[in-house]
Formats: structure tokens, sequence, C-alpha cells
């Protein structure tokens, strides 16, 4: 549905200023009905690349093309026909204050010539879609965040959209809020279909709604891959610090307070085991104590679900002896678990 080639952006220098390079050389195709995200740093390209896909940024170099139609070389008047089957929500929501909720929603169905009845029929539906047939009438002043943005989804699936476009579209909200705007982007994808491409700097919106994510870093894409992969096998530094910032992706503080590089002298060894898709269902625990003959401490972790598969993360504490004669090695090798070694306990 979405597909660039080798997409690269360069803003010309303003005065004194120099050039700057905002994408370098992006390529990504994003099949139909998929919800694929972008995260990356502040300053990393991400608004610049999802603002081509719909022509708001037209590429230095390189073609973009969404369901087959290259948007990157159309005119203006061309281009206008085009959005109207891309939609864009945005982060502060850009809701006309002079507009009531309905008529916010009804704007891009006016624009297109649409009759009264059939706006309002459009509308109402929509309205009633995103949860806010009730509040039809009110202004943007009178709704919450999580209100207004209900508004901006109702009013980017006004022209039935192939495409859903979300630029930050949950930074600026609570944590409840966020998850309530996520659950409904994801009932948007799988009731209508729509093929969702979003940008966030923050892995937990990733995790929540996410098929595949891509990390981008200084105008590149880094690393891409299904949202469990990634998860449980990051390549770059960048994406281990964009899930290591998620509850319960470190060791507990009074465990990591003791812990010793040198498995010299050490008693423990403190292991990270990431477990996805049918291993984080497996018996690493009773495994390792019954067929070592070991006492194995959890000492914390998690279990979750990751782009609609689960996941676990778990913190165990084993012998040192065990761990460097390799027999905890081989029991875990009997499933695909992402082991890895903290530190030592004295």
């Amino acid at each position: 549905m979405i597909r660039l080639d080798a997409v690269s952006k360069h803003f010309a220098p303003r005065g004194s200023e120099a050039a700057v390079t905002a994408l370098k050389d992006v390529s990504l195709a994003i099949p139909r009905g998929e919800i694929y995200g972008i995260i990356g740093p502040s300053g990393a390209g991400k608004s610049t690349l999802i603002r081509t896909v719909n022509g708001l940024e037209r590429p230095s170099s390189g073609v973009v093309r969404v369901d087959g139609v290259v948007i990157s070389g159309l005119d203006e008047a061309a281009l206008r026909a085009e959005r109207r089957k891309i939609g864009m929500i945005f982060q502060h929501f850009n809701l006309l204050s002079s507009r009531t909720a309905f008529a916010n929603v009804a704007l891009p169905l006016e624009l297109a010539g649409l009759s009264r009845q059939a706006v309002r029929a459009k509308v109402m539906g929509l309205l009633d879609l995103v949860g806010l047939a009730d509040k039809a009438e009110r202004y943007p002043v009178e709704l919450s965040g999580g209100q207004k943005q209900r508004v901006g989804i109702a009013r980017a699936l006004a022209t039935d959209p192939k495409v859903l476009l979300s630029d930050e579209a949950t930074s600026a909200l609570d944590p409840e809020t966020t998850r309530s705007i996520l659950a409904l982007l994801a009932q948007v994808n799988r009731d209508l279909g729509v093929t969702i491409m979003l940008i966030t700097h923050e892995m937990a919106v990733i995790r929540e709604v996410c098929h595949r994510v891509g990390v981008i870093e200084d105008g590149a894409i880094i690393e891409e891959g299904t949202v469990r992969d990634v998860f449980a096998r990051p390549r770059t530094a960048t994406a281990r610090s964009f899930i290591g910032s998620l509850p319960g992706r470190e060791p507990p503080p009074a465990i990591a307070a003791r812990l010793t590089p040198s498995p010299e002298g050490a008693r423990q060894t403190v292991l990270r085991l990431t477990l996805s898709g049918a291993a984080a269902g497996a018996p690493v625990i009773s495994a390792l104590a019954r067929r070592l003959d070991i006492d194995v401490a959890l000492l914390g972790g998690q279990v979750d679900s990751v782009g609609g598969e689960p996941f676990a993360l778990l913190y165990l504490g084993v012998p040192t002896a065990n761990w460097a004669s390799g027999a905890v090695t081989s029991v875990l090798g009997e499933w695909d678990i992402r082991t890895e070694v903290i530190g030592h306990v004295a």
C-alpha cells in the first residue's frame, strides 16, 4: 500500500545556516491492512518521512508510492485529489475552534461537494464509530484531549481513505487516554481495513498496536522487523535504548546495585531471558531446577503481549558454577530464548 524507494530529503540552507539532510536513502514497503510504526528520537526525521507519504514534503530524490500511485510525481491538482485517499491525524488535533465536532468532521465532505443529507449521515456514522455521537454539537474547547483526538480521527476517515497517517497522535495525551485512542486505531484497522502508518517516540505505543516497526536515526532506517522480533532481538543501540525505557525492562534496583561484571568469587549469575511466541509459555524455571537440581531465583520480570503475541521478560538467578559449565545454556537452548548475562552477585 505504501512504498518508498531510496527517498532522501534535503532542506536548503537559510542565511548562514547549513543545509539539512532530513532523510537518507529511505526504502520501506508497507503491505495493505498493516499497522506500521516508525520510532526514533527527536530530530531523527520521523515527521519529514510521514509528510512525504501524503506529499506535504516532496522528496529531493527517490520515489513515494501509495496504492501504486507515484505521489512524489503528481502536480498540485492531482495531489489534492489523491490526498482524499490519505487521512492524517495530528499531535495537537488541528481542529477548527469555531466549528463544532460535527462541523469539523463535515468539512472535508463539504469541500468535496456532498449534499447536506449525505454529509449528515456520514458524519453521524463516524462520530458514532469514535464514540462521540452525543458530542456532535460541542466545540473543541468543550472537549477533553482524548475527545478532540477522536474528532480528528473521525475527520481523517470522512473521505474513506485507504491510508491513515498518525503524527505523534498520542504524545499529548495521558496514558489511559492513549490506550483508548490506540484501541480505536486498532478497531479502525480491523473493521475498515485501513492501512495505518504512525510515528512515535514511545515504544509502548509500538508494542500496543503495531504489526511491524522501523527504527529511524539521523534520517536513515537502521532497523526494521516485526514488533515481536525487534523486541526480542534488537540489533541496534537505538532500538535497545527504546526497549529499555519500558517498565520491567531493567533488573530491580536492589539487584542491580549488587551486580558485578566479573564472575570471580561470585555465587550467583543473573540472567535476562527474553521469550516470545510459543517460548513465552516455556517452563524454564521448573526445567532448570528439576534437571540440574539447582535453586533458581526469580528476581523480576513481566509477561505481556507484543504485536498480538505473548512475550515474557524474566530475570533469573542461577548458580555461577552451573552457568560457567554450560549446563544452564544447554537446557535453555531447547527453546527460542534470548539469554543475556547482566552480572554476577558475590
